[in-house]
């Protein structure tokens, strides 16, 4: 699926509504092109005032459509509204990509005052990782399973608190609540230091 650069404003005075997400997750080209109209101006302007770059903000907004074309049967009418859920995606790649470009600043001025001659045991920096990866591994056998599995689908499946929260189908407090228990088990188990 083609996407092209967002519609200036137009006023459609039709509403995006649950039904019209669950046909774009079905597959619907032309459900999409229909939620296309209706968000494209709204989360382009949210995207616009956050990076206030043309060219960036272009690129975001069309990782944003593809991402909800792509997740629409992902989303949970228990949560919000679709236009609600939509525009977080919009915001949140939005503050990730300056967040991004601010950590590659911050990655070049570091890079910059190590000197180039700095020395580096390679073996014994991949020998400490993988203790590393073992500890990890045994503490997390020390969590509950509910623990274990909100923090494993969080860390590494990448699922954002509500995503998990949709897909164990349950309150979104309870999976910070488990993230949060289970995360200050794995602190003490490594041994780190608040």
């Amino acid at each position: 699926m083609e996407l092209v650069r967002p519609r200036t404003a137009e006023s459609v005075p039709e509403q995006v509504g649950p039904e019209l997400l669950e046909q774009v997750a079905r597959g619907d080209q032309a459900a999409f092109g229909r939620l296309y109209d209706l968000m494209s101006g709204k989360v382009f302007g949210l995207i616009r005032r956050v990076l206030r770059d043309e060219a960036q903000s272009e690129e975001v907004f069309q990782e944003v459509m593809l991402e909800v074309w792509r997740k629409a049967s992902r989303f949970d009418t228990a949560l919000g509204s679709p236009s609600a859920w939509i525009m977080t995606i919009a915001h949140r790649r939005a503050v990730d990509r300056v967040r991004s470009a601010q950590a590659a600043g911050d990655r070049d001025v570091q890079a910059a005052r190590l000197e180039v001659d700095t020395p580096f045991d390679n073996t014994s920096e991949q020998a400490a990782s993988r203790l590393e990866q073992r500890q990890v591994r045994r503490c997390l056998s020390f969590l509950t399973s509910l623990q274990r599995e909100s923090v494993l689908l969080a860390y590494y499946q990448g699922y954002t608190c509500p995503e998990v929260a949709s897909l164990l189908r349950i309150p979104l407090g309870t999976v910070k609540t488990r993230m949060r228990d289970g995360l200050i088990r794995l602190r003490d188990c490594m041994g780190v230091s608040a």
